[in-house]
């Protein structure tokens, strides 16, 4: 009997003692994930103090996806549009916090053990820092000062877990699981609070919003024409003719948006010239600027899909600093570069005849966003963005297409992309329910330097129908069209496709986006209900 309840005892101190040691594991994990991310959020403030433009995670993210297969970038912006920079950075900071959560167990184990994680931390962080184009003297220290204060933060909590759980019984007393949890909790508050003010630091660490919103631009020597009358359709549900700043599209390498001061700012002109040439913000705001509606897209955008954007740009066209600096014979190329070291490589004949390539300093009506390249971008009519549009411009070098090469090209991209012809059906939705009767579509085409000369719809591979098509504003803008239908209740299958002002056609071969824009007819079925 003694016997008996002798091992029942025994078998619940075992249990208790287990129950213990794994909750020892968890807290010990929850002390290095909540060190792991203080760490990060260190590398943030201080680099808004010594390094606006370039952080740890900045650097170390840059990296990671330069190193990515084309493949696999492709397919996250397919799968998450312009919220791609959102998931990876998610993603970085689920698995930094997983690795931290190691680092704590193992300086459970093992004094030093986890610090010597952390510093790994560091020392990945300072060879991504020093690899960047970015790089400042500021920059350097800040990924080791980051990872220092981790693995401080860290021997902090795990030594307070060892402290309280010291005692004669074979269970931590309830206080001091208490007392420890309230120091984890504190310590992850504060992270939390110094992470949302490193948000805001890094964003006004320079003053370049307050900069950005004290700038007047000044009046275009030639203003864009005017929107001609029904040029805009009015049938709901369909994508305004200019896009708003804060709807258009974004996507770019910058994992986080450069941060570029405009007094400093400088654009240099090198390579094969006979003369270089370095201006900066002022002397561009002095030339004779002109503005444009022209219609953006990048080579990622799907059939269908809303990677495109039309917007009233302000500019100095890249031709005239061209002529200034006189191309040497032979070049064919202009290596254009962001502060960030992203690369396009665009043919020199379309930046000096007669379109309008600009340096844009102005975005319908203000000056460009931070996130669309401020203070100076490229914008050039008929080019997709990857060989063209190139954001925190600060050099353009002129040189060949056989000694040179672009971002993008070693990547699987062709080096030169011109905007194929599209169309796409905006009203109605995909799947959309409506009513029997005359249905009304809507939507956009656009061949950028081309123009559109007509628009036509299809159901259920029937015969074409011409679609009403709306003035342009001008052939480097889309167009909107639209065209009622009559449908008695069904399911219908609906195509359109548009034809340039040339009379060639969209192409119909489903093509993906690899290696220089996806071709085919943007398709949608169509739900009519009696």
């Amino acid at each position: 009997m003694d016997e008996t309840a002798d091992d029942g005892a025994s078998s619940g101190t075992r249990h208790r003692t287990l129950r213990a040691a794994q909750g020892g594991r968890f807290r010990a994990a929850a002390s290095g994930t909540v060190s792991a991310v203080a760490a990060v959020v260190v590398g943030e403030l201080l680099a808004g103090l010594l390094s606006p433009s370039l952080s740890p995670l900045a650097a170390v993210g840059g990296a990671l996806i330069d190193a990515l297969p084309p493949g696999v970038k492709e397919w996250a912006v397919s799968l998450f549009g312009t919220a791609d920079k959102t998931v990876f950075v998610t993603g970085m900071l689920i698995v930094i916090a997983a690795v931290g959560g190691l680092a704590g167990i193992l300086e459970q184990r093992r004094r030093f053990a986890g610090a010597a994680v952390m510093a790994v931390f560091g020392l990945v962080g300072l060879v991504a820092v020093i690899t960047r184009a970015q790089v400042t003297f500021g920059a350097v220290p800040v990924p080791l000062a980051a990872a220092l204060a981790g693995a401080l933060l860290l021997r902090f909590l795990i030594r307070r877990l060892q402290e309280d759980a010291s005692t004669d019984a074979p269970v931590p007393t309830g206080t001091g699981r208490r007392t420890f949890l309230q120091v984890l909790a504190a310590s992850a508050a504060v992270t939390a609070v110094a992470g949302i003010l490193a948000g805001v630091w890094r964003g006004a660490a320079a003053g370049i919003s307050t900069a950005r919103e004290k700038l007047k631009l000044p009046a275009a020597d030639s203003a864009a024409p005017a929107i001609p009358a029904g040029a805009e359709v009015s049938l709901d549900g369909m994508q305004p003719l200019v896009t708003p700043n804060n709807d258009f599209y974004r996507i770019d390498t910058a994992l986080i948006v450069p941060v570029i001061d405009p007094d400093t700012w400088t654009l240099r002109v090198t390579g094969m010239v006979d003369q270089e040439i370095e201006l900066n913000l002022a002397d561009l705001l002095a030339k004779p600027l002109i503005e444009r509606h022209v219609t953006i897209a990048c080579v990622s955008n799907e059939v269908g899909g809303d990677l495109i954007g039309n917007a009233r740009w302000l500019g100095w066209p890249v031709r005239e600093l061209l002529s200034m600096a006189r191309p040497q014979a032979g070049a064919d190329m202009v290596l254009s570069r962001s502060s960030d070291g992203w690369t396009a490589g665009t043919p020199l004949e379309v930046l000096t005849d007669t379109r309008d390539a600009i340096l844009a300093v102005g975005m319908n009506g203000e000056p460009l966003p931070l996130e669309h390249g401020f203070p100076v971008r490229m914008i050039v009519p008929g080019l997709y963005g990857y060989v063209s549009a190139t954001k925190w411009l600060t050099e353009l070098r002129l040189t060949k297409f056989a000694n040179d090469e672009g971002y993008w090209t070693p990547r699987g991209w062709s080096e030169r992309g011109p905007i194929k012809t599209a169309s796409r059906i905006d009203v109605p939705r995909q799947g959309k329910r409506v009513s029997a009767g005359t249905v009304q579509f809507g939507g956009v085409a656009w061949a950028q330097h081309t123009g559109i000369g007509k628009v036509e719809l299809r159901v259920n591979r029937g015969t074409w129908q011409q679609a009403d098509l709306a003035p342009g504003i001008s052939r480097d803008t889309w167009y909107q069209w639209q065209l009622g239908i009559t449908l008695s209740p069904g399911q219908y299958e609906v195509q359109v496709r548009a034809t340039d002002l040339n009379g060639e056609p969209q192409a119909e071969e489903p093509r993906p986006v690899a290696p220089d824009g996806a071709t085919g007819f943007h398709t949608i079925r169509v739900d009519v209900s009696p």
